[in-house]
């Protein structure tokens, strides 16, 4: 990859990556889909998978129906993957993703789905030079072992799928999209979003993890809180500060601060489906996410003004692994 190639990428994190990597390789967007009636949930997740047997290269397509807590995983060949290299367009077998809408055509013998869905009044998660998107500086370290990106914080749906026959409408539901990207997942992870709060147009995504760093593992965040216009970030790269982490069977509870806010964060935890997610050899991490976890979001400023506070629904909720780094005492 060209200098200009590793620069244009990065400011651009929503487009594929792969172009000019080595194996182990992974790349998928997550669209996340709620119709109107908040009965209807549903995770589209579109990716591909290189690895160094190159028998083992595959695109796939992961549906998670987060009303009954299943999930399905649809493979393709490795050339049924195509990614335009300068904007955020996909296609796998017949299927087309970009950041305005998706179209679906899959028939196989565990479903058929098809159908668009357009994304309609985009929050995008803001690029600058100096922090191109979610991570922040991180995003310019070319080591890292995993990337995340935040494509659209909160936007309205339009359009309608028909899944083995049933017409699901999602006319003035609401999506979020994001997207992982690099070698593997990290060994331990709680993620959680939601932008279904009394207020419309109020997301979080929020992820905390054990990140590999140059000889050296640490818990990693980061925040984006989207409120009334306002992104508010928590990262461990903007100086805030885990006070509190703890983590039974039934709750989350996370709590950050830095020198001017507090947010305040607590899950309850339900049922969901198995997803693959990527070790360095194949897509074979199975991860338990849910979509209909609940969060409890408290924002204020540090002299104790509140700002926010609500309970986010249809909250989607990962989990994951050794959680003894994360969690406080």
């Amino acid at each position: 990859m060209t200098l200009r190639q590793y620069v244009y990428t990065t400011l651009h994190p929503e487009i594929y990556h792969g172009y000019g990597k080595r194996p182990p390789f992974f790349e998928g967007w997550y669209y996340k889909l709620v119709d109107a009636t908040e009965q209807h949930r549903y995770a589209i997740i579109p990716g591909i998978f290189i690895s160094e047997d190159q028998s083992d290269h595959h695109a796939f397509i992961q549906v998670l129906d987060g009303t009954r807590g299943t999930a399905s995983y649809h493979p393709y060949p490795a050339d049924q993957f195509w990614a335009h290299r300068e904007k955020f367009e996909v296609r796998v077998g017949d299927n087309y993703f970009n950041e305005r809408c998706f179209s679906l055509n899959i028939h196989d013998e565990q479903l058929t789905l098809r159908g668009e869905v357009l994304f309609e009044n985009r929050a995008p998660f803001p690029v600058s030079l100096w922090s191109p998107g979610i991570m922040g500086w991180y995003g310019w370290i070319p080591f890292m072992e995993c990337y995340h990106g935040v494509v659209s914080l909160d936007h309205t749906l339009r359009g309608s799928l028909q899944l083995n026959g049933e017409t699901l409408t999602f006319d003035q539901g609401r999506g979020y999209i994001e997207k992982d990207w690099g070698q593997n997942f990290p060994s331990g992870y709680v993620w959680q979003q939601s932008n279904h709060f009394p207020t419309p147009g109020t997301s979080l995504s929020a992820s905390i993890a054990m990140i590999p760093f140059i000889n050296t593992t640490f818990p990693g965040f980061i925040i984006a809180f989207w409120h009334h216009g306002v992104l508010y970030r928590f990262a461990t790269y903007t100086g805030a500060q885990t006070e509190r982490l703890t983590i039974t069977d039934q709750t989350v509870h996370w709590r950050v601060s830095d020198p001017r806010y507090r947010l305040e964060m607590t899950s309850t935890r339900a049922t969901g489906g198995l997803l693959l997610a990527p070790i360095r050899t194949e897509m074979h991490k199975r991860v338990d996410e849910t979509m209909q976890a609940s969060v409890y979001v408290k924002l204020t400023r540090r002299d104790g003004a509140l700002l926010f506070e609500g309970e986010g629904r249809n909250t989607a909720l990962e989990v994951h692994g050794d959680l003894s780094g994360l969690i406080t005492a």
